[in-house]
C-alpha cells in the first residue's frame, strides 16, 4: 500500500495516545495531582474492594471467564466436601460414553480442571485458573494418555489492579496501611491443548 495511503492511520495512532494522556483521568487513580495514583487508607477502602471508578473505567470483569468461572467452582468445593471426595488431579482414563454429557474440559484429549487462585493484594482478588490434568494427550483410540502429544495451558490477557503501598504526605515514606492501584495485565491459564512435542522423544 503506498504511504500516502497509510499517512492518515499513522497520524490518528500518534494523535489518539497523547488525546487520551491529556483529557481523560488516569485509569488508575481518580482525581488526583500530577496524575499519580490516588493513595488510600483502609477505613476508605476495605481489602478486597476496588475504587468505583476504577470498576467503571475497567475491563468488565464479570464477564471474564477466569471470573466468571469462582462462584460455580466455590459452590462445587462446598458441595465435594459434605458428598464426595475432591476430584483427582491426574491424567485420567477417558471413556467416551462416560462423558457424553460432561464439559468441554473434562471431554478433551488434553483434560484440565479449574481452580481458585486467590491474592489479596490484587483485584479481582479471585480467579479461575485451568491446570493440565496431562503431560502427553488422551489417545483418541485408547482413552489413555500417550507421549506423542504434549498437554499445554491456553494463556489469556486479563487487565487487573494491584495494591502497592504508598505514602499519604510529601514525604514518600509508605504510611502504613495505605495503598495506591496500580493497572496490571497478567497471563491466566483457561484451558490446555494439545501440541507437537519441541523434540523427539
Amino acid at each position: 500500500m503506498p504511504v500516502h495511503q497509510l499517512l492518515p492511520g499513522l497520524l490518528l495512532l500518534l494523535w489518539l495516545p497523547a488525546s487520551l494522556a491529556r483529557h481523560g483521568p488516569p485509569l488508575w487513580g481518580g482525581p488526583h495531582p500530577h496524575g499519580t495514583p490516588r493513595c488510600y487508607s483502609a477505613e476508605e477502602l476495605p481489602l478486597g474492594q476496588a475504587p468505583p471508578h476504577l470498576l467503571a473505567r475497567a475491563a468488565k470483569w464479570e464477564q471474564a471467564l477466569p471470573v466468571a468461572l469462582v462462584a460455580s467452582l466455590e459452590a462445587g468445593g462446598r458441595r465435594r466436601r459434605h458428598d464426595e471426595p475432591p476430584a483427582g488431579t491426574q491424567c485420567p482414563v477417558l471413556r467416551p460414553e462416560a462423558v457424553l454429557e460432561a464439559d468441554i474440559h473434562q471431554r478433551s484429549i488434553s483434560p484440565w480442571r479449574y481452580r481458585v487462585d486467590t491474592d489479596e493484594s490484587r483485584y479481582p482478588q479471585k480467579l479461575a485458573f485451568a491446570q493440565c490434568l496431562c503431560r502427553g494427550c488422551i489417545s483418541a483410540k485408547t482413552g489413555r494418555e500417550t507421549a506423542a502429544l504434549n498437554s499445554v495451558p491456553l494463556l489469556q490477557s486479563l487487565l487487573v489492579f494491584r495494591r502497592r503501598p504508598c505514602s499519604r504526605d510529601a514525604s514518600r515514606v509508605p504510611t502504613p496501611g495505605a495503598f495506591s492501584f496500580h493497572a496490571e495485565f497478567i497471563r491466566v491459564p483457561v484451558g490446555c491443548t494439545c501440541v507437537l512435542p519441541r523434540s523427539a522423544q
